[in-house]
C-alpha cells in the first residue's frame, strides 16, 4: 500500500464513523516525519477516543497495520497515531482552531479536503 493509498484509507476510515473537516497534507518535501498529516476533528471528547479507537482496530484488523506511536487518545482532545508515512491528528474543536496545523504546514496546494 502506498502512502497516498494509507492515506485515504485512513480519511475513509475517519469519514464512516463521522469525522469532522477531514483533510490530508502531503509533507513528503517539507518534512522527513512522514509523506502525509491527515487531519479531522471530533464534536466531543468522547467522539475523539472514539474514532482513535476505531481506526486503531480497523486498520489492526483489515490491514494488519498497527501505530508505532498514538498519544492523547484517553484524554479525548487532541489524539496522534503514527502510521510511519501518515501521521494522524484527530482534534476536538478547541484545540483543531487553537493549533491550525492545515495552516502550518499547507502551501496552497498540498492540501487536500477529503470527500466521500
Amino acid at each position: 500500500m502506498t502512502s497516498l493509498q494509507k492515506t485515504q484509507t485512513i480519511c475513509k476510515i475517519l469519514s464512516s464513523k463521522k469525522a469532522r473537516g477531514i483533510v490530508y497534507i502531503a509533507v513528503e518535501n517539507k518534512t522527513s516525519l512522514c509523506d502525509y498529516f491527515v487531519i479531522c476533528g471530533g464534536s466531543s471528547k468522547t467522539q475523539v477516543k472514539s474514532l482513535a479507537e476505531n481506526l486503531e482496530e480497523k486498520m489492526k484488523k483489515d490491514f494488519d497495520m498497527s501505530p508505532r506511536r498514538f498519544e492523547g487518545v484517553r484524554e479525548g482532545r487532541w489524539a496522534v497515531l503514527d502510521y510511519s508515512d501518515v501521521i494522524v491528528h484527530i482534534f476536538g474543536d478547541e484545540e483543531r482552531d487553537f493549533y491550525n496545523l492545515e495552516r502550518l504546514w499547507e502551501d496552497g496546494e498540498n492540501l487536500v479536503r477529503y470527500t466521500d
